[in-house]
């Protein structure tokens, strides 16, 4: 039977392939780190949310301001997610584009050219995304120390 393919042209295949394959790891390490912060967010609303009615009245209502700029935070969270996960599968569509091209000698390139430049724009557009949540959550964190310094006065 006939060789398709030789190791040669496989192992050209794997080279030309692997250097997406390292976005694909740093975009896996970005989105644990979305999603942890994006769980510790619906923990404190659900905590928050239980507890509100509880509150003095004061209380509430810093806990309700509390809950709106949550809200965003998580909004801008699953978002950030969102988009680097669309990042991730375009990247990955990229690895087996230039396996194929490598494989078929077909020409890929612009294909493959247009589908990184893609996948590098949603990358971005979700890591502003994560920058803006983290600004959320220090401004809130600013907000409320400024609250409890005013309070001591």
């Amino acid at each position: 039977m006939d060789q398709i393919f030789s190791a040669a042209d496989i192992g050209s295949a794997i080279q030309s392939a692997l250097a997406p394959v390292f976005l694909l790891t740093a975009i896996a390490g970005l989105l644990n780190v979305l999603v942890h912060r994006l769980s510790r967010v619906v923990d404190r609303a659900r905590h928050l949310e239980a507890n509100a009615a509880g509150f003095a009245a004061d209380k509430r209502r810093i806990a309700i301001d509390d809950l709106a700029v949550l809200a965003k935070r998580m909004a801008a969270a699953n978002w950030a997610i969102a988009l680097c996960t669309m990042a991730a599968l375009l990247v990955c569509l990229v690895v087996a584009l230039l396996f194929l091209e490598q494989l078929v000698g077909g020409r890929l390139d612009v294909v493959v050219a247009l589908m990184f430049i893609a996948a590098t724009m949603l990358l971005t557009d979700g890591l502003m995304l994560f920058l803006w949540e983290v600004q959320l959550a220090l401004r809130s964190v600013r907000v409320r120390a400024a609250l409890l310094l005013e309070e001591r006065i």
